[in-house]
């Protein structure tokens, strides 16, 4: 039976920033991350304004941010940073 869930993807600068975390936190950011596959507008996240696409969730100080290709079913994971740095 075929997956008809989003591919996930993440850019190259995302993936530097999940590696650099602590590995704790990665155990907690990762799974959410990989739940946007099945639901990519989970309950609590929030469209980011003046931008077409762009969400974010929270993990506790963390934001995850990410463009929804809802055309291709790909979610393109674009930063994992703390909150004082996610939005600049």
């Amino acid at each position: 039976m075929a997956n008809l869930g989003y591919a996930i993807t993440f850019a190259r600068s995302a993936r530097k920033e999940l590696e650099n975390l602590d590995p704790a936190l990665v155990d907690r950011i990762f799974p959410l991350i990989e739940s946007l596959a099945q639901n990519p507008r989970p309950p609590k996240c929030k469209k980011l304004s003046g931008v077409q696409n762009l969400w974010r969730i929270r993990i506790g100080d963390y934001r995850v941010i990410y463009h929804i290709y809802d055309a291709d079913k790909v979610i393109d994971i674009v930063a994992v940073r703390h909150r004082r740095e996610a939005y600049r």
